[in-house]
């Protein structure tokens, strides 16, 4: 096997020295479930697809999570070490005729419990003791899954499910019953993704039920209920303290930035300050996973280049105007219906700019425009969206001098949840490689391809060699020169006729030619493409991408599927 594979369950090796089955295929998996495991235990898995013959292999990508077969077919027993930290994982099943698509699983430490059926009716819940909690659980044909918990009055309930997040062909939604069976909130999707958010402050003691429920995605012209066995999901119920956004919205790469914090619905931290500490943030980030003391919950916010500002309210003149650096960013809100916010900027002529805006992508409603002008306010350019419901702009100013950038709202509404960041950069050049699939197999003595994208941005320059590594002992793969020209490149997979069976997962990159810069080749499992379940693809997803392509090397096939049919 390839040096640096983890987590592999070798299940049966002598299938891999002998030959083909005739009546075996490639393992077809949707789900794991359950999802979420705990460090510290042994878990029982079971695979919602088809693993024939059993038993198969599954991968799991981290180096202190093993697995075994158990005797019932498709169920993995699941050992978590200690010392394995919160977050997802990789995995795969394989066999002797090739691997299943990526899947997830999740580590987590949080307080877990298991959905209990039957929990259809509110008036027949499953009762939950103990906020904060992570509930696994599963929306089946025609399914509603009901929880109750107590609240004090004047509580905040905090309700989020994970369903799209963890690939779950399913638009979930959830509510709030009271005691009656009124419905007292409910949200069919957060605003990043199409899963739910509720946030409900109680107005008096009681026991409420939150239910969860979904229709199918994609779409059909049924109008019912939807869920199958693949519709897992992940459902954090809490009380508070639960952090909703900090202002800024985002941190400065190398120093330190005050943040405010701000919880969900009514519910808030009286001004609460936290430090949030520059070295946290490496060079490499885009964005970083915070924790603050005494909230429950953690957010993941942009890392800036500069700094990251608050916006303070002023006048319309340009003068008066908050002055955003370039590069920088400045977090502001929309506060009531028809607000325009407008921020000075210094640019020079020919010099290209970015102007970003996040709000969509963080959850909020605000559906945001942004436009530039001079100081006579002529407009001089102007973008309603750019790659999500967020608009982005590349502008280059024709000469010198103080512009002023404007944000609103594109439906015309405000409120104190119309949060935005605006970035403005200086656009940096980039180079991508992108695989064109995950999975591969070849027979011995044959050869296969492996399909690239490549993609400069901004005038990246440099010559680059793609090499494949990690190649079993029997496989070779001639480096090749990557062209000036973006476009589809092809490497050779070549397999000897004695090459022995196997599974492993391999690398392709680009190295520089007589540098040190080096840049993996990416698979995307979020995109707007079809191939990841969905049409129109998963937006989001626990995982994005990888750089760990899959190969099998079949066995050799028998004499008599080398012979070719007779003819009639």
């Amino acid at each position: 096997m390839a040096k640096g594979i983890q987590g592999l369950c070798f299940v049966g090796l002598v299938l891999f020295g002998g030959l083909r089955s005739a009546c075996g295929a490639v393992p077809s998996v949707d789900q794991l479930f359950p999802l979420f495991v705990k460090p510290g235990t042994t878990n029982e898995v079971a695979v919602v697809g088809k693993v024939d013959p059993w038993p198969g292999q599954l991968w799991v990508d981290h180096p202190h999570i093993r697995c075994e077969p158990t005797t019932n077919s498709g169920t993995f027993r699941v050992i978590v070490a200690e010392d394995v930290a919160d977050g997802p994982v990789l995995t795969r099943v394989s066999n002797f005729d090739g691997a299943s698509g990526t899947r997830f699983l999740v580590v987590t430490s949080q307080a877990l419990q298991s959905e209990k059926e039957p929990n259809d009716l509110f008036t027949k819940p499953q009762v939950i003791d103990t906020l904060p909690v992570s509930i696994q659980g599963r929306l089946e044909k025609a399914d509603v899954d009901s929880f109750a918990v107590t609240l004090d009055e004047g509580q905040t309930l905090v309700a989020q499910l994970d369903a799209q997040m963890l690939q779950s062909p399913i638009d979930a939604v959830l509510r709030v019953l009271d005691g009656r069976g009124v419905q007292r909130a409910w949200n069919h999707d957060n605003g990043r993704t199409l899963d739910p958010a509720v946030a409900f402050t109680v107005r008096s003691a009681g026991t409420y039920v939150v239910q969860a429920f979904g229709f199918d995605h994609p779409a059909n012209s049924d109008v019912k209920f939807g869920g199958n066995a693949k519709c897992v999901y992940r459902l954090r119920l809490s009380k508070g303290p639960v952090i909703r956004y900090p202002l800024p919205l985002g941190v400065p790469r190398g120093s330190n930035v005050v943040q405010q914090l701000f919880g969900w619905g009514e519910q808030t931290f009286g001004g609460q300050e936290t430090e949030v500490s520059g070295p946290l943030v490496s060079n490499a980030m885009a964005s970083v996973e915070m924790r603050w003391p005494g909230v429950e919950n953690g957010l993941t916010i942009p890392v800036g280049d500069g700094q990251e500002l608050v916006e303070q309210e002023s006048g319309g003149n340009v003068r008066d105007l908050d002055t955003v650096p370039v590069p920088g960013a400045i977090s502001g809100r929309i506060q009531e219906a028809g607000d325009e916010d407008r921020f000075r900027f210094a640019a020079r002529k020919d010099a290209k700019l970015v102007f970003e805006v996040l709000s969509a992508e963080f959850g909020f409603p605000l559906d945001a425009w942004l436009r530039i002008e001079d100081a006579q306010r002529k407009e001089l350019a102007r973008s309603d969206d750019g790659n999500s419901s967020d608009p982005r702009l590349e502008w280059t100013p024709a000469t010198d001098g103080d512009f002023v950038v404007v944000i609103g709202s594109l439906l015309r509404r405000g409120g104190a949840d119309y949060v935005y960041r605006l970035a403005i950069t200086h656009p940096r050049p980039s180079f991508n490689l992108t695989l064109a699939a995950e999975i591969f197999s070849i027979e011995p003595g044959k050869t296969n391809e492996v399909k690239l994208a490549v993609v400069r941005r901004e005038g990246f320059q440099g010559k680059f060699r793609l090499v494949i590594e990690g190649l079993p002992a029997g496989l070779r793969s001639e480096p090749m020169d990557v062209p000036e020209k973006d476009g589809d490149v092809t490497l050779k997979l070549i397999a000897d006729s004695q090459a022995s069976a196997t599974n492993t997962i391999f690398q392709v990159r680009a190295e520089e030619v007589g540098g040190a810069r080096t840049y993996p080749a990416v698979f995307l499992l979020a995109s707007t493409g079809e191939n990841n379940g969905v049409p129109q693809g998963y937006r989001h997803l626990v995982i994005e991408s990888h750089s760990k392509p899959w190969l099998t090397v079949l066995p050799p096939k028998k004499e008599s599927d080398k012979k070719e049919p007779e003819k009639k």
